[in-house]
């Protein structure tokens, strides 16, 4: 039994790794979604422009080769990167650009009578984005954003690819050593379902405590 609890151990070490991509993953797919979701409703051309490309251009290529180009090719242009900042930087702009479209799409979806009432009060745009739009916009998003999440999450299986020893690698490892494929396979499956499980019910904590400071707002 002692066997086994040290290679759980090891997959335990792994896990500590994974959930280090995914909040730091999380949080750079977080920033770039406003930036570039925000930037696409630019009124600047360039802006939209420069927002558009990002977005189509990460949706449109795989996460492998976005992994690969982040740490094997941008050493070769003056910029080396950890195996970790390389999974980071991976995942949080190929996530961050499906996000964007979250943003923009929650945005689009605050009722017209909300900007005509900003208009009437004499708000500026940046007043009406931060103070009006954006806190009901929020609460759409959030759903998107959890369900994002889980995606990224999931999506840091790859890193294992460029020897990165998070949870998928170390159960890789622990198979190798062990012969026995069931073990720590079903050991990393429950730990992802975990993992998901405890982003999900902070989402909807989120979800549940904005809504009741919005309800408060509108009474």
């Amino acid at each position: 039994m002692s066997y086994w609890f040290g290679y759980l151990g090891l997959i335990l070490q792994g896990a500590v790794v994974t959930i280090e991509l995914t909040l730091m993953g999380s949080l750079l797919a977080l920033i770039v979604a406003f930036l570039a979701g925000l930037g696409r409703m630019s009124r600047a051309a360039p802006v939209r422009g420069l927002a558009t490309l990002y977005i189509e251009f990460f949706r449109g290529t795989s996460i492998f080769v976005q992994l690969f180009w982040a740490y094997f090719v941008l050493p070769f242009l003056g910029i080396p990167l950890t195996p970790l900042e390389a999974g980071v930087l991976a995942l949080g702009l190929n996530v961050g650009a499906y996000g964007a479209e979250v943003v923009r799409g929650a945005i689009k979806s605050v009722g017209r009578e909300q900007h005509e009432a900003c208009t009437a009060l004499n708000l500026g745009r940046w007043q009406r984005m931060r103070h009006v739009i954006l806190p009901q916009a929020l609460l759409v998003m959030l759903p998107t954003f959890g369900n994002n999440a889980i995606e990224l999450l999931k999506a840091t299986a790859v890193v294992s690819l460029i020897s990165l020893a998070d949870m998928t690698f170390q159960a890789q490892v622990v198979r190798a050593q062990t012969g026995n494929t069931a073990v720590p396979f079903v050991t990393i499956l429950v730990l992802y379902f975990l993992i998901a499980l405890v982003i999900s019910r902070t989402v909807r904590l989120i979800e549940r405590r904005m809504a009741r400071g919005l309800d408060g707002v509108r009474s």
